[in-house]
């Protein structure tokens, strides 16, 4: 029985060809690397003695620079391509790290960190293209699954390596870390990856592209505004909740970092086969978000319920871990579903900019409400606003059952008419 289980298992990380597991090795080694960021608000609060509201702006620097890199991302990787867009996305990222260590003012910091979220969150977007590009279209969620599946086995090295690193040697050597690990996955992506080109060149300005086909789409919209909110709760645990650790609990560096591994072997363990088991049995994406989000809202509230027990920070990544299990996959999914041809980029980029926008609207709310508030009066704001995106999602789970009646109406209907015209 156990070996037919692990048969199974193994079967989820089958079937992909050499180049997701090549992006799948580079986003490993890029995530290991970029351990600075976890520590980023007690970096700047503990060395650099930002007040709140500094690091409130810092972090929406961050979520704006974001938000320009995902849009970039989109537009260059329609044009020039997504291979030469993770490339650079990567090779500039080392070299804005290795800069970053010597910046230690604040203005000086908040322009570090907008150009440096701007070039790295290139990768993103460009990576998601490829993943069209790489794989079946079957496989595409079973593929970014894998790849997120790097990330989190990226956060399982990371964090406690970089505050074994803080403890023994200080900061500074984080940012030569992540600098020459960015470096290290343009070398192996450029190594063992080859851009894959057309054998000749579709010529498409003669075919009506609707540019507004995005702002059209309401449906794309209202799933972006759910993933915004998804993105917000989510992001406190890099901002908000790394400095409550520390100030509720009197964690150290390696201790924190140790809850984002445990977040990262949940993920790594449970993801892939989460996502092969829904994608199988062909279950609604969008009520799997609905229950991802459930738990996530769970998360908050076991925090309002217990400020005392240090254990019930497991309890709660456990559940906001399985919350961004349900969601996040799917939620990725199900925007390359509404895409359009020859605009798979810009789709994906505006997608991933809900994202971005949650980076700049998590770190500066959360930051405020606990500079002028408390963490509990964050805690139960986010839980609010996962309650409205609960609603939200139920909405468009409706929504859509509507659109796809509609859609065989009109299937049936041209049919007929066509029949009768024929007559």
């Amino acid at each position: 029985m156990f070996s037919d289980l692990r048969k199974k298992y193994i079967e989820n990380y089958s079937g992909f060809p050499k180049e997701i597991w090549i992006l799948a090795l580079i986003t490993f080694i890029n995530r290991t690397g970029t351990m600075v960021i976890p520590f980023l608000s007690k970096y700047m609060r503990e060395n650099l003695h930002f007040e709140y509201n500094q690091i409130g702006w810092v972090m929406v620097c961050f979520g704006v620079g974001s938000f320009i890199g995902t849009w970039l991302s989109g537009v260059l990787s329609d044009k020039i391509g997504f291979y030469k867009v993770m490339i650079g996305s990567l090779f500039g990222s080392g070299l804005i790290f290795f800069a970053l260590q010597y910046t230690t003012s604040f203005e000086g910091f908040c322009i570090a960190i907008l150009f440096l979220t701007t070039v790295a969150d290139m990768f993103r977007p460009a990576m998601l293209v490829s993943l069209n590009t790489y794989t079946r279209k079957e496989n595409k969620t079973r593929a970014l699954a894998l790849v997120r599946a790097a990330t989190s086995l990226g956060f399982l090295f990371g964090p406690p390596l970089g505050g074994l690193i803080i403890i023994l040697i200080g900061y500074k050597y984080l940012f030569y870390v992540d600098a020459a690990t960015c470096i290290l996955a343009v070398l192996v992506f450029v190594l063992l990856v080859k851009e894959r080109k057309l054998p000749f060149k579709l010529k498409t300005h003669n075919i009506g592209v609707d540019k507004y086909a995005i702002l059209k789409d309401r449906t794309f919209i209202m799933h972006m505004f759910i993933s915004l909110i998804t993105g917000i709760m989510y992001f406190q645990v890099f901002t908000t909740l790394t400095l409550y650790h520390k100030e509720q609990f009197n964690l150290s560096e390696i201790n924190s970092g140790l809850l984002l591994s445990f977040s990262g072997i949940l993920t790594l363990v449970f993801e892939l086969p989460i996502v092969n088991y829904v994608e199988k049995n062909k279950m609604n994406k969008l009520n799997v978000i609905m229950v991802g989000l459930s738990f996530m809202v769970l998360s908050y509230v076991l925090l309002l319920l217990n400020d005392k027990w240090y254990g019930i920070l497991y309890v709660m990544m456990f559940f906001m871990t399985l919350g961004v299990m349900l969601t996040f996959p799917f939620s990725n999914s199900f925007a390359m579903t509404r895409s359009h041809n020859n605009q798979e980029g810009r789709y994906m980029s505006v997608f991933t900019m809900s994202f971005s926008l949650a980076h700049i609207l998590s770190a500066k709310t959360g930051m405020e409400i606990v500079a002028y508030a408390s963490y509990r009066a964050d805690f139960i704001f986010m839980s609010l606003i996962g309650l409205l995106a609960i609603t939200l999602c139920y909405w468009l789970v409706k929504t859509v059952e509507k659109e796809t009646i509609e859609t065989k109406i009109k299937i049936v209907q041209s049919i007929f008419v066509d029949k009768s015209k024929k007559r």
